[in-house]
């Protein structure tokens, strides 16, 4: 009797804990319980009793778990939520002064107010179509609201200060209260001029927030908007890397209180404008994530300076080279705490950014770069001496990612196998020395700390810095203090092996590009997200010997 009631809690455990998550149990035990999973619809499972090895769909008992990713996504997605009609202030501008917008607020919680504010030249009337992107049995986003009647006005354009800080301080044009069923996630507000609807002459742009959440998920999704905003140029070349003292240093200040200019950083999309960096580089992470129905909740850089969130799993995506360091010290205070740490991505913690209040008082909506994280690494050395003084310097990140930030940090080559005996290669039928083409970029990180306690090194190879110029990167894991572990995938690019949604474009960089979903990618951030959330191969040990018993 034992046995069955560790049997039977080991199944609930399971389902609650798993169902949805990509997880396919299959055990030929007759008359057993086992968790199965459509191919069709990777977020339905059930846990049924199976007879003579096979499952018998009638006679079952469906104890399943649905967390609101899976709820969310069986809400019909929308066609169009794409920008259709975008338009430049000249041919190599970055605004669309016709229309553009920003958001009050980096994030907002359900209940919590936002505003948004909307500029339009000439002055013309508007709507708002509020979207939250998924995968919506890949659409990718799904209508929310819609607030049509709109009237838009010419709104300023500031005169940037000494530090080049452009601080807009328009006049809301809509105020919403976050409704309480909007699910945490990244909300694109797609705003449309409507002079006249008879015609085609119309343009769009969009505005961006996050809805997030205080709820235990299974994961927590970090944003880059930190970086987002100091690679924004709006409104004409303004940015933290625009400064005429020089494109490293400490000089500038920028504001999210503007709206986000077209994405130009290594390839022109203009289908991007207002946007930030979401579609291209963190996009294809969460499309991913919401089709196979992991539990998943989003924040953004500033949710981390003060944080009250909970989870099993962080994850840094993209492009997330921004950290305030109280940021830093929380999310080196969540490893410290049994939380499992997946940078999939690189450039990572590379710039001490301090977050400030605006003008009238809302905190972290100005940033800065006040110095580079390192120690005292030749890194964070050669990057005093060609682009400081800095007022201060971060710690080594190596120690906290597992691997570090390396000059020169972008280039373009092919992520390599180093450790094929690795856990995190179950059932990807990778060899040492197999790559996957063009993953690595276009910036990426090496010099592992090699003191570093259970540091393991997966895969590692060679970056070409301007097609030519060859660089190291590393991939590595290391175990945390309490039976969790932090991996470092050494690259930008991961999302892009995992998932091409609507809206995304496929990067290229140093002559070099990754080739789109791969499903060796897909198999490895598998098993490392589900051992993150469930330590799943000890359970499924357990389980099976349980199971044998019945």
């Amino acid at each position: 009797m034992f046995h069955v009631k560790r049997v039977i809690g080991l199944l609930v455990l399971l389902v609650v804990g798993n169902v949805g998550f990509g997880i396919d149990f299959q055990f030929d035990t007759v008359g057993s319980f086992v968790l199965v999973q459509s191919d069709n619809n990777p977020t339905d499972a059930k846990l049924i009793l199976q007879k003579n090895g096979k499952a018998d769909m009638n006679d079952n008992t469906d104890v399943g778990f649905t967390n609101p990713i899976v709820q969310e996504n069986r809400n019909s997605g929308s066609i169009d939520w794409q920008l259709t009609r975008v338009r430049l202030d000249h041919l190599d501008g970055y605004r669309s002064p016709w229309i553009e917008g920003y958001c009050s607020r980096q994030s907002v919680r359900a209940g919590e107010q936002l505003e948004i504010m909307a500029s339009t030249d000439p002055p013309s009337p508007f709507k708002l179509e509020i979207f939250r992107t998924g995968y919506y049995d890949g659409a990718g986003a799904r209508l929310v609201e819609t607030i049509e009647g709109l009237q838009g006005t010419i709104q300023p354009t500031p005169e940037p200060n000494e530090r080049r800080l452009i601080e807009c301080e328009w006049k809301p044009s809509v105020t919403l209260t976050i409704p309480e069923d909007w699910v945490s996630g990244v909300y694109l507000g797609r705003l449309t001029t409507t002079s006249d609807p008879k015609s085609f002459d119309y343009w769009q742009s969009y505005v961006i927030f996050i809805v997030r959440d205080d709820r235990p998920a299974d994961i927590l999704f970090q944003c880059s908007d930190n970086t987002w905003q100091a690679y924004n140029r709006w409104p004409n070349d303004y940015s933290l890397y625009t400064h005429p003292k020089g494109v490293l240093g400490p000089w500038a200040q920028a504001s999210f209180d503007r709206p986000y200019s077209k994405y130009v950083q290594i390839y022109q999309n203009p289908q991007s404008i207002g946007s930030g960096e979401w579609l291209c580089f963190e996009f294809p992470f969460a499309y991913w994530l919401e089709q196979h129905g992991y539990d998943v909740t989003y924040c953004s850089n500033s949710d981390l300076v003060e944080p009250d969130l909970r989870c099993k799993a962080f994850l840094s995506i993209g492009h997330d080279e921004y950290w305030d360091l109280r940021q830093y010290r929380n999310v080196e205070q969540m490893r410290d705490s049994g939380i499992n740490l997946l940078f999939f991505s690189g450039n990572s913690v590379c710039w001490v950014t301090p977050m400030q209040p605006s003008s009238d008082g809302r905190p972290h909506r100005i940033i800065s770069r006040s110095g580079t994280y390192g120690g005292n690494t030749q890194w964070a050395i050669q990057r005093e001496e060609d682009d400081g003084p800095f007022p201060e310097r971060g710690p080594d990140e190596g120690y906290l990612m597992g691997a570090r930030n390396v000059i020169p940090v972008n280039g373009g080559g092919d992520w390599m196998v180093a450790q094929s005996d690795h856990w995190i290669f179950e059932g990807t039928d990778m060899k040492k020395g197999d790559r996957i083409p063009g993953l690595v970029g276009w910036e990426y990180h090496g010099d592992p700390p090699l003191d570093l306690p259970g540091l393991e090194v997966v895969a590692e190879g060679t970056a070409l810095h301007g097609g030519v110029q060859p660089m190291q990167w590393t991939s590595t894991i290391y175990s945390g203090p309490k039976e969790n572990f932090v991996f470092n995938a050494a690259t930008i690019f991961w999302c892009q092996g995992l998932s091409s949604p609507p809206g995304h474009m496929l990067p290229w960089s140093h002559w070099s590009r990754p080739h789109g979903p791969d499903k060796r990618v897909q198999k490895i951030t598998h098993n490392l997200i589900q051992r993150a959330i469930s330590g799943i191969d000890q359970v499924k040990s357990d389980r099976r010997e349980d199971l044998t018993l019945l």
